[in-house]
């Protein structure tokens, strides 16, 4: 992973749009996950990165930010549960 953070440290001296929309969306899947799950921002990240939830946003952004954000967490949910069996 994260062909995004490469290009975010400077693997880039510019970064397209395509780019800054996916971090945005990233950024949004993060809060409101932790929103939904009660969970700190901290603790929403490293769960995503850890159960390879940020993967997915990375590798599906193309049908992913098409879809309701409730839809979009439905799926990481599914995807994290897939590689860890519950919150921490």
């Amino acid at each position: 992973m994260f062909d995004v953070a490469s290009a975010a440290l400077g693997g880039e001296s510019k970064m397209s749009q395509q780019l800054r929309n996916m971090i945005d969306y990233m950024v949004v899947c993060v809060n409101d996950y932790a929103e939904r799950h009660g969970l700190s921002l901290s603790d929403s990240f490293d769960y995503l990165l850890r159960n390879k939830g940020l993967s997915f946003i990375e590798d599906c952004y193309e049908a992913e930010h098409t879809l309701s954000l409730d839809e979009a967490l439905d799926d990481l949910d599914a995807i994290c549960k897939r590689n860890e069996k519950a919150l921490t």
